[in-house]
């Protein structure tokens, strides 16, 4: 019993050291960086606490002597035995207030990296949109028979974009064939005069990539190459290899480009944000701005899962 009640009181006044300790002398102290003031004070309550202690014990052995010296004469291994207990509980404190801070951080940089992609990617289907409304339009006027066509295949590219791009990730089948539509569209548009080349190698399965990905390298190739000149290309070749897709466009453009020209747009500022965000070292992206073309080189590690 008197080992039991020796211990108890032991686990109390170091339970009160520990908690003072986290609670309050690395709050105010330690964590604001002020060490000598926390060293200090870490040392006064050793030596409050450690004559406490013994004073108590010296107490509850008040009828056997023998136990009273032993306490007396331990008193040093009191001192040393709190100190690495304080010791214990400050480097505990550290690492998971470290874990806790990086935890916090992560998720941070997580609801960040998710607000910007709404952002980037509410740029980019208005953009598109608008692009394709206005090739609609024209062939209106026209009285085109293909203005049906292209009704259908904008109706299938708006339920995509519409509900399937919310995803973090869709299959690279469906992105493949968006990008067909619109290529598809294109060539109802730009009429015999221009070139539009589309391949595909490889085996297009379960593989999965964040949406939209490879329009705005398109609309850019359209925008600013094909539809600045009478007569032009542009040559659109993807290959896919396991988990590995390449994808290559090469355009034609003006030799003088006009004077409210502008390079590249948003759309291909945006495109390569999200690449930073969604592929981090997984990617490789090369521009080639030639005198009378432009190629675009990139080269994605789609995700497994």
């Amino acid at each position: 019993m008197s080992l039991f009640t020796s211990t108890f009181i032991r686990s109390v006044f170091y339970a009160i050291a520990v908690y003072f300790n986290i609670y309050y002398l690395i709050p105010n102290y330690l964590s604001q960086t002020r060490f000598a003031t926390y060293s200090a004070l870490l040392i006064l309550l050793v030596v409050i606490i450690v004559p406490l202690l013994m004073i108590s014990l010296y107490i509850r052995f008040l009828h056997n002597p023998e136990e009273q010296q032993r306490v007396i004469d331990s008193q040093m291994e009191f001192f040393l035995f709190t100190f690495i207990i304080l010791g214990i509980s400050t480097i505990f404190k550290i690492i998971t207030d470290w874990i806790r801070h990086q935890n916090v951080k992560r998720e941070l940089e997580r609801q960040t990296m998710r607000s910007e992609l709404r952002f980037l990617k509410s740029q980019i289907n208005p953009h598109f949109l608008f692009n394709t409304l206005n090739n609609l339009y024209a062939l209106t006027l026209k009285k085109s028979d293909k203005a049906p066509e292209i009704v259908l295949k904008l109706s299938e590219m708006m339920r995509y974009m519409l509900y399937e791009c919310n995803e973090r990730r869709v299959p690279l089948r469906k992105e493949v064939n968006y990008l067909s539509n619109y290529l598809d569209l294109e060539r109802l548009r730009q009429g015999k005069n221009m070139k539009i080349d589309f391949t595909l190698n490889g085996n297009v399965g379960n593989q999965k990539i964040a949406p939209l990905m490879f329009i705005p390298f398109l609309e850019n190739s359209f925008k600013h190459g094909l539809n600045q000149v009478a007569e032009g290309f542009v040559h659109i070749h993807i290959d896919v290899q396991d988990y590995e897709l390449e994808m290559s466009i090469e355009n034609s453009k003006p030799t003088i480009p006009k004077m409210n020209h502008r390079s590249g747009g948003i759309g291909l500022q945006n495109v390569q944000r999200r690449l930073d965000l969604l592929y981090p070292e997984q990617y490789e992206l090369k521009i080639d701005n030639q005198p009378e073309k432009y190629i675009v080189h990139l080269k994605i590690n789609l995700d497994h899962d």
